[in-house]
């Protein structure tokens, strides 16, 4: 029909409205009468105007520890100050069942950035690398119009698998000082002006040893409650004390940023994640998969969108912070990804996410690590299921070593055991030797000290949870031991010889790895 033939044009005007994309206004179109019959159709953009605000995207930021044990945080009860997250905390909400899947450094990073669970991703030993061509967060936001950038500890190979805008500032400076973080300010500054949503992660070296950060003396040693599984000796008591001291500099680290994104303006439109990383470097957490090497603190802030003062025991995993983090700002999730959005659990949309999470960990690659050592681990809310793949093989890795992981302790655990000292005997056999399967209750034990695998009354839970690890590990490609024979393969260092790690020297001459 032409505009002649209208019957709308024997009289009046006839507004019809089109979007026109990227305009920043509504164009009508206006047909005006001149004279029966005829009728012209007129565009006039400036005639009529409403001017529509485009949806904003968040800033997107991800504080991480690096060695923390979450129960040590005074945001979960533990003794470490933390002032910081204390506040933050209210202003948010508290996950209280967040799981990495791999209790090391390097796996847990890329399964973060990746979205991919280690064996799939070709990252499940320290020290290692993704298979060549896997992608990152840090593709996909930058699609998306992001600015992604990454400051402190890396870990992460090969670097064309992580374009990340690199910096140092979050690791290496003092949040103390007036303007503690220039090259992450100039980000901010940069992205408010391009009109540019930003993607930070940042990522501190505390409280990995040595511990040489804080201030110990805010932590007698002689005051300090042990947790159940570990031997009380004054080294421990001394190495506690200075653990514990990187803690508060974390939170201080994470307080500074937190400063900085309010200064901007930018705090109510800026997603925020603070996480503690696998547990410390003290026994029965880092290198195991034990409830404390695979469990995580995880705080969430996002005004408006996460309700304040909140608590969460939904089931998470690291491996669902990048499809959060796509979901968040509106891109789609690929289908690459094992990991699941959990953001309908931070608006509180949904109260509950995943039924299971896993753990795996191999010694082969780690310091002092034994040769072959296998661990492989499901677990719910409620009970955790673990599989040691060499369980004749004493377990050994950096602290076990004469001289400890750069701060010694161990070994005066040993000579408490040698000297009679029932606990700690049983506490370094329990370290040293594992049996084939190991199950425990880890609301009543989240220390794991008691085996629960003979239990009669549990052995419905063994079952099932053995089972669900036998489906995880298929749809990752995980053989266990013939998987464990390939771990030395996926070492970064061998990439670098290839070529495949060019340019990766985020913690080259760092104090800390």
């Amino acid at each position: 029909m032409t505009p002649t033939d209208s019957p709308h044009c024997s009289s009046g005007v006839i507004p019809a409205i089109r979007s026109v994309p990227d305009s920043g206004i509504l164009c009508y179109n206006v047909i005006i009468m001149i004279r029966k019959p005829f009728c012209i159709l007129l565009p006039i953009a400036l005639l009529f105007f409403v001017p529509f605000a485009k949806a904003e995207k968040p800033n997107l930021v991800f504080m991480i520890a690096d060695d923390c044990t979450y129960l040590d945080w005074e945001v979960y009860g533990g003794q470490a100050k933390t002032p910081n997250l204390n506040e933050f905390a209210k202003q948010g909400v508290k996950f209280t069942r967040c799981f990495q899947a791999a209790p090391m450094c390097s796996p847990t990073r890329h399964n973060i950035y990746t979205g991919i669970y280690p064996v799939k991703s070709g990252a499940w030993p320290n020290h290692t690398m993704v298979y060549p061509g896997t992608k990152s967060i840090a593709h996909y936001l930058k699609d998306g119009g992001y600015r992604v950038a990454l400051s402190g500890k890396t870990h992460i190979a090969p670097r064309e698998s992580f374009p990340f805008e690199y910096s140092n500032d979050f690791k290496a400076n003092d949040p103390a000082a007036e303007n503690p973080y220039p090259k992450l300010d100039s980000l901010i500054t940069e992205s408010k002006e391009n009109g540019n949503p930003f993607c930070l992660f940042a990522c501190s070296n505390e409280p990995h040893t040595p511990y040489t950060m804080g201030d110990p003396s805010a932590y007698p040693p002689e005051s300090l409650k042990l947790p159940p599984s570990w031997v009380d000796t004054g080294k421990t008591r001394e190495a506690y004390s200075k653990y514990l001291a990187e803690i508060t500099y974390y939170d201080a680290q994470c307080g500074a940023l937190l400063d900085l994104i309010e200064k901007h303006g930018l705090s109510d439109n800026t997603l925020v994640f603070i996480v503690s990383e696998q547990g410390s470097g003290f026994p029965f957490a880092k290198w195991t998969c034990f409830e404390l090497g695979l469990t995580s603190g995880m705080l969430a802030r996002w005004p408006g969108k996460i309700a304040p003062g909140t608590t969460s025991d939904a089931l998470v995993e690291y491996v669902d912070v990048a499809p959060t983090f796509l979901d968040a700002a509106g891109l789609s999730v690929p289908d690459t990804m094992d990991g699941k959005s959990f953001l309908k659990v931070l608006t509180g949309e949904a109260k509950e996410h995943k039924t299971y999470t896993y753990g795996i960990q191999t010694t082969r690659g780690i310091i002092n690590g034994s040769k072959n050592f296998g661990i492989r681990s499901c677990g719910t809310k409620t009970h955790r299921y673990i599989r040691n793949l060499n369980p004749d093989t004493k377990f050994t890795n950096a602290v076990t070593r004469a001289g400890g992981d750069k701060i010694n302790f161990w070994e005066s655990w040993v000579t408490k055991a040698q000297a009679g000292d029932n606990h700690a005997e049983a506490m370094t056999r329990k370290y040293s030797y594992r049996p084939a399967e190991e199950l425990y209750d880890v609301v009543s034990d989240p220390h794991c000290l008691n085996n629960l695998i003979e239990a009669a009354e549990l052995a419905e839970v063994k079952s099932e949870l053995s089972a669900e690890l036998d489906r995880w590990m298929e749809s990752q490609g995980d053989k266990g031991l013939e998987t464990e024979a390939l771990a030395l393969t996926r070492s970064a260092k061998n990439g670098k010889k290839k070529g495949g790690n060019k340019g990766n020297k985020g913690n080259k001459g760092a104090k800390k790895q």
